[in-house]
């Protein structure tokens, strides 16, 4: 993460709170009494800060703190008022009960994308050391909420941005899963080996950029600051879809499932997409807020 707007220190490493008389009256109690955030987001703000935990928050709330922790929290707590999500402002969101590291460079992992991972492992129960592919990784929260759950499981996944990549491999090294998740620089299944024993893998997911270009959720909250790429296909939002579904027949084994996030409104394009490929079972399931989220379908 870059340093905080003082430029004195990066906010990627927590500050020491200080006790000495030059950091004065300012405490945990009167920087949540500061206006422009929610509470509970300054609280995480200041977690990151100072390595404090919710309940030194409380306990230590009129400790009086150091000017360079006071500094880069009125940083971070401006950006996050300019719109920046919390995310990147910390460097990390949690996903599948697992702490990912996170950058402008990746999507923010979110919690509806938990259900294709839920869809996924509810489908490989039975199958023995399953292989998957995950199309368009970028963090690698999906394939490693996979691999952390299926230990006999392999994966393999791909992303086109070698920075998303570099994310990726950082998180497989610090969960421990390095050694069973293989990350390839791809646009779709482009970098697969041609000499790969054909349809190799048990299940494919993807959770592709389906956002229609133009759209004005684009210029609004969090996605402001996404990488772009990730979020729309810059066409109708069915584009990448098209490739994945259209390319996943032939690298699937027989019986093999197909999943795919998608938009609130594209559940019944990417059935169709599934039924015109041949897929059986074509189903699509409805995350917590009702909306149909996660479509998928059985190769023959």
């Amino acid at each position: 993460m870059s340093q905080g707007q003082d430029g004195t220190t990066s906010p990627d490493s927590p500050v020491t709170p200080g006790t000495g008389s030059a950091s004065g009256s300012t405490t945990v109690e009167t920087l949540l009494r500061e206006p422009g955030l929610p509470p509970s987001e300054s609280r995480i703000l200041l977690s990151h800060v100072l390595g404090w935990s919710r309940t030194q928050l409380i306990t230590r709330d009129r400790e009086p703190l150091a000017p360079d922790a006071v500094a880069v929290y009125r940083g971070l707590h401006a950006r996050r008022v300019a719109g920046e999500p919390i995310a990147y402002l910390t460097g990390t969101r949690e996903f599948f009960g697992l702490t990912f590291a996170v950058s402008p460079s990746v999507l923010i992992p979110r919690p509806e994308t938990e259900l294709l991972v839920e869809l996924a492992l509810a489908r490989l129960e039975g199958c023995a050391s399953p292989r998957v592919l995950d199309l368009g990784t970028g963090s690698g929260a999906i394939a490693l909420a996979i691999a952390h759950s299926r230990p006999d499981a392999q994966l393999t996944a791909l992303d086109r941005s070698p920075d998303a990549l570099r994310v990726a491999t950082g998180n497989a090294q610090q969960l421990g899963l390095a050694s069973r998740v293989r990350f390839l620089e791809s646009d779709w299944y482009g970098a697969l080996a041609a000499d790969e024993a054909p349809a190799p893998f048990d299940m494919i997911v993807s959770n592709p950029p389906y956002i229609v270009a133009g759209d004005e959720h684009l210029s609004q909250g969090d996605l402001r600051f996404e990488p772009a790429d990730a979020l729309t296909d810059h066409a109708d939002g069915l584009a990448a879809l098209r490739i994945i579904v259209a390319g996943a027949v032939s690298r699937l084994k027989p019986g093999g499932w197909l999943l795919c996030e998608h938009g609130y409104h594209q559940a019944a394009d990417v059935r169709a997409l599934c039924d015109a490929a041949g897929f059986l079972d074509v189903f699509s399931e409805r995350d917590l807020a009702g909306i149909e989220r996660t479509t998928g379908g059985r190769r023959a």
